[in-house]
C-alpha cells in the first residue's frame, strides 16, 4: 500500500478521534483574551497524540513540536472564537459539543478549531509513522487573531525565534487550496469643530458636517478603488460614526468615523491613509492608523498596528504546488485553487515576514461567525490526511 493510502486510511480510523477532540475544545467559550481552557485542552492533546515537545509561550500560543529537522514546517489555527450572537438564531447549543450527521456542531467548529484539532491528529499520524525528509513541524494552537489579525505570529516570530520555511494557514478552505486574500486596516479620522449655541449655528463650525461631507467622497472613493485579476477590488466602508457636542442644543465640536479598508494587490497603508488625508484636507481633522494593544490570558499585554498587508503566492509556487500534488496523491482529483474573502494570520506570516504560505482547511468559509456554525467529520478526516501527507512531501 503506498504511502497516500495508508495516511488517508489512518486519518479515517481516527475520525471519531477528531471530532471527540473538536467536541471537547467547543464546549470552553473562547473568546480573544479568554482561551486559557481551550489551550489548556490542546495542549493536553498534543501530549497524548505524542509530540515531542508542547509547550505554551508568553502570549498564550500552544505550540507543539515533532522532529529535530532542518527544514521546518507550521501547521496553524487560531482557537479564539466570536461570540455567540444571537442566541434564538441558533438551531443547537453552540457550545454543547454535539456531534450528529457526520457534524461537529456549535461555534468554532469552522472557524476555526477543526483545523488546529485536524493538524493534533496529523501529529498523531506522523509519530506513528515516522517524520522524514529531514523535516522539524510545528502545530501552532494560536491566541487572539479575532481581534488583532496575525499579532500572535508577530509573537511567534520575534519572541518564540520560530521562523518557519513554509506555514499551513488551517482557516476554512471547504478544503480548497488558498494562496491569498487581501489585506485590511483600520482607520479613524477625528473632525474638531467649534460649538455654538443651537439658536445661532452660524456662530460655530459643526464637525458633524465636516465629517458627513467626507462620509460622502469615502464612498465615492470606494467605487474608483484598484482591483486585482486574483484578489479582486479595494474597499472602504464607514463602520461607525460618532459624535457629541456641549448639549443638545449646541452645534457639534466632536465627531469621528471609523473605516474598515480592504487592500488589494498594489495597495498598502501609506496609500490608503493619503486618499483619506487628500479628501479631509482643509478640514480641521485628524487621520490615524489605530494600533492594538491588549493583555492575553497570560497577564501579558502585547500590540500592533491595525495593518494587515495583502498577501498571496503565486501558482507555481513549490509550497502551493506541493499542495497541488498532495491532493491529487490522496483525494485522486485535481483541487481548486483560490483564496480567502477574509482576512487570517497569513497578513503577519507572508504580509509581514515574507513566509511562503498556503491555505486548507476544513469547513465552509460562508459558515465563519454565522449562528449554526458546523464542520463536516469528513472535512476533518481529509484535512488530517493533507497535513500528514504535505508534510512527508515538503
Amino acid at each position: 500500500m503506498d504511502l497516500s493510502k495508508t495516511i488517508y486510511n489512518k486519518a479515517k480510523k481516527y475520525a471519531d478521534y477528531t471530532a471527540k477532540n473538536l467536541s471537547t475544545v467547543i464546549k470552553h467559550k473562547s473568546l480573544s483574551c479568554q482561551e486559557k481552557e481551550v489551550a489548556s485542552d490542546i495542549k493536553k492533546m498534543m501530549d497524548e497524540a505524542g509530540f515531542d515537545e508542547v509547550k505554551i509561550d508568553g502570549l498564550g500560543n500552544v505550540i507543539g513540536r515533532i522532529g529535530n529537522g532542518k527544514k521546518i514546517i507550521a501547521i496553524d489555527g487560531h482557537i479564539d472564537t466570536v461570540d455567540l450572537g444571537n442566541l434564538d438564531a441558533w438551531e443547537f447549543d453552540p457550545l454543547g459539543g454535539e456531534i450528529k450527521d457526520g457534524y461537529v456542531l456549535g461555534r468554532g467548529t469552522t472557524d476555526q478549531t477543526g483545523g488546529p484539532v485536524a493538524a493534533i491528529t496529523a501529529g498523531r499520524i506522523l509519530k506513528e509513522l515516522g517524520l522524514g525528509n529531514d523535516i522539524t513541524l510545528y502545530v501552532t494552537a494560536t491566541v487572539m487573531e479575532e481581534d488583532c489579525d496575525g499579532l500572535c505570529w508577530k509573537y511567534i516570530v520575534e519572541e518564540d525565534k520560530i521562523k518557519p520555511d513554509c506555514v499551513i494557514v488551517t482557516e476554512p478552505t471547504n478544503l480548497n487550496i488558498y494562496r491569498g486574500h487581501r489585506g485590511r486596516m483600520e482607520i479613524e479620522v477625528s473632525f474638531y469643530g467649534l460649538s455654538a449655541h443651537g439658536s445661532a449655528p452660524e456662530r460655530g463650525e459643526n464637525a458633524i458636517y465636516m465629517a458627513s461631507k467626507a462620509a460622502l467622497e469615502i464612498e465615492e472613493l470606494n467605487e474608483r478603488l484598484a482591483e486585482d485579476v486574483f484578489l479582486g477590488k479595494g474597499s472602504v466602508t464607514i463602520s461607525e460614526f460618532v459624535s457629541s457636542s456641549p448639549s443638545l442644543c449646541a452645534v457639534s465640536d466632536f465627531a469621528k468615523i471609523h473605516l474598515d479598508r480592504r487592500l488589494t494587490w498594489g495597495e498598502d497603508k501609506e496609500l490608503a491613509l493619503n486618499e483619506i488625508k487628500n479628501i479631509v484636507e482643509g478640514m480641521n481633522a485628524k487621520v490615524e492608523l489605530l494600533q492594538y494593544e491588549e493583555t492575553a490570558y497570560t497577564g501579558l499585554k502585547y500590540g500592533m498596528e491595525k495593518y494587515f498587508p495583502t498577501w498571496k503566492i503565486e501558482e507555481d509556487h513549490h509550497v502551493i504546488q506541493i499542495g497541488v500534488k498532495t491532493f491529487k496523491e490522496l483525494f485522486n482529483q485535481d483541487p481548486v485553487v483560490d483564496k480567502w474573502t477574509f482576512s487570517t494570520n497569513g497578513v503577519t506570516i507572508n504580509g509581514i515576514y515574507k513566509i511562503p504560505v498556503i491555505g486548507f482547511g476544513p469547513g465552509n468559509e460562508e459558515l465563519a461567525h454565522a449562528p449554526n456554525e458546523k464542520v463536516a467529520i469528513e472535512h476533518l478526516v481529509k484535512a488530517s490526511a493533507f497535513y500528514a501527507m504535505y508534510v512527508n512531501n515538503f
